[in-house]
């Protein structure tokens, strides 16, 4: 809803025109967006802090896996081997607080996939319906919102104390608003990445943001950081660099044929 009224002010601001779509062809990506939010929390809700990063980590070789199977999309043996320093990486930072469960393990699984396909689509759809990312996500928002009203019945308590529609105080209503404004940002930024560049890539940028929180934490705030999670964050950053280098190589190649 929140990234709905920004996205609606943006464009009464003209900072893009909303064209319009069937919603047919947004449903997909509105229901793999709302299976992302409920599957990642009960993966958070079921499994330890690090059994979820653990799962997070395994969202980049899905998507992988789902473009070459699916979508014929090659990827260089290099791009991929940049995949082993990453998971290791986080494994090292998480394998203190991993703890399987039946339920858990479950719950992560779908997450993935979920998480996996939301992200794909999010690119492809833009290609697909001829759209930008604030166009495209100017019809998402609001049907996944109402798709979601549906399912927090059976998740959230509705009436009462602590009731979506029971007493807020005032704290509680200025933390939601400022949630609603980051959650803006955030889906914005999902859309705008993966458009830009590719799925893979944004989850690369999420695995630097890992590294960085861990580093932050330790360097400004002074947070225990052991020698097997500052290699983890070491390897990780590893990967991301290798990553990166080797998909310029790729784009300047692609773009070098093209000029030729």
């Amino acid at each position: 809803v929140a990234t709905f009224a920004g996205l609606q002010i943006c464009a009464w601001l003209h900072l893009f025109r909303p064209r319009p779509l069937q919603v047919a062809r947004v449903l997909p990506l509105s229901l793999s967006f709302c299976g992302f939010v409920v599957f990642t929390n009960l993966s958070l809700q079921n499994n330890s802090v690090g059994t979820y990063q653990l799962a997070k980590v395994l969202t980049t070789p899905c998507i992988m896996l789902v473009h070459i199977y699916f979508y014929r999309k090659r990827y260089s043996t290099k791009i991929k081997l940049t995949v082993f320093p990453i998971f290791f990486g986080v494994v090292l930072n998480s394998y203190y607080d991993v703890k399987f469960n039946a339920v858990g393990i479950l719950f992560a699984g779908i997450g993935v996939l979920v998480t996996s396909l939301y992200q794909i689509w999010v690119g492809t759809k833009q290609e697909e319906l001829d759209v930008n990312s604030m166009q495209l996500l100017y019809y998402q928002a609001p049907l996944s919102a109402l798709i979601l009203a549906f399912v927090i019945p059976f998740f959230e308590p509705v009436f009462g104390e602590g009731g979506v529609f029971g007493p807020w105080s005032i704290s509680a209503l200025i933390a939601v608003c400022l949630s609603g404004a980051i959650a803006f940002s955030v889906n914005l930024s999902i859309f705008f990445i993966i458009g830009k560049t590719s799925p893979v890539t944004y989850n690369m940028i999420g695995h630097l943001k890992f590294c960085l929180t861990l580093l932050g934490g330790y360097l400004i705030f002074h947070d225990s950081l052991s020698v097997n999670q500052l290699f983890g964050v070491g390897l990780t950053l590893s990967g991301i660099l290798l990553y990166t280098r080797f998909k310029t190589a790729v784009q300047t190649k692609t773009k070098s044929q093209v000029d030729i």
